[in-house]
């Protein structure tokens, strides 16, 4: 089996390095943060001490990072992946960038003579500790079906096309994120409003067109007032960023999506950048001055 080096052991990373240790796969880890990076070593992974020492002991690295500027700096920066790597290697980066990154990393790793993968994921952190993500791969067809088996223990991968087309596959998946949790809390203050149980309601229309993964994940959460973090709010919004960038670039109108991004930009102004962003709600309940919490719950 190959020997896998991962970098970023966060809410996201951790679960993922655990399935492929499960999996039987040895891996060598790296974070700056210590105590995320001790419990993965203590679940059975090997410390690395800088993204270099990582690609210099492994044979496949996979990054899963916050944004464009810490995988630059990861891969492409002093003690970086690419002073690791030898001829041969793979990386897969499973962060969510903007696509014109992927592409300018790709082309210094191939420079090494080393393949690479974008492979963003879906599906928060529920998803990433169940090893049943949504992974939208960029890259060659050969390298995919190399690393497919690997991928498939953190998640469902489906290749999209070259390099930069799974993060461009990510940003519409996070467009119609966006807009999915706005409208299942919109919906569900209208009917409380007027006076129907949102539970009910809920219950009701799930099985139907309404139905999403978005409603059946998120309205649970607002009925209990739960903004536990899956997918930080902060996060969404860096990838909106990206989004809007890329839309500006290609003249393509998002005007829906520019409503939601700034409800996400006022909770962020309010203090809520770390909560889930099923908490959108929370936008809703203060407009219209209501709340979607169960009465029950405190």
């Amino acid at each position: 089996m190959e020997k896998i080096g991962f970098i970023g052991v966060g809410i996201m990373g951790k679960p993922m390095c655990k399935n492929l240790i499960d999996s039987g796969y040895k891996l060598v880890v790296y974070d700056v943060n210590e105590e995320a990076l001790n419990e993965v070593v203590e679940y059975g992974a090997k410390k690395g001490n800088s993204p270099k020492s990582v690609a210099e002991n492994s044979d496949i690295i996979i990054t899963m990072l916050p944004n464009s500027p810490h995988v630059k700096n990861v891969v492409l920066g002093e003690k970086g992946v690419i002073e690791g790597v030898k001829e041969g290697q793979i990386l897969i980066d499973m962060s969510s960038i903007a696509p014109l990154v992927s592409q300018e990393v790709a082309k210094e790793l191939e420079k090494k003579g080393v393949e690479m993968l974008d492979a963003p994921v879906s599906g928060g952190q529920e998803k990433a500790q169940s090893g049943t993500l949504a992974i939208m791969v960029g890259g060659k067809d050969t390298v995919f079906h190399q690393c497919k088996a690997i991928l498939e223990i953190m998640g469902k991968s489906v290749l999209v096309g070259d390099i930069g087309a799974g993060e461009t596959t990510k940003l519409v998946n996070q467009v119609i994120v966006a807009i999915n949790i706005a409208a299942v809390a919109e919906g569900l203050i209208l009917g409380k409003k007027a006076g129907v149980d949102p539970e009910r309601i809920f219950e009701a229309i799930k099985g139907g067109l309404a139905g999403s993964q978005c409603l059946t994940d998120k309205a649970p959460r607002m009925f209990k007032g739960n903004y536990d973090p899956g997918f930080r709010m902060k996060l969404h919004v860096k990838d909106l960023n990206n989004v809007l960038e890329t839309s500006r670039e290609l003249h393509v109108a998002m005007p829906i999506l520019a409503q939601v991004m700034e409800m996400m930009q006022t909770l962020l102004a309010e203090g809520h950048a770390e909560i889930d962003h099923g908490g959108l709600a929370l936008f809703y309940e203060k407009m219209n001055e209501i709340s979607l919490k169960h009465q029950n719950d405190k």
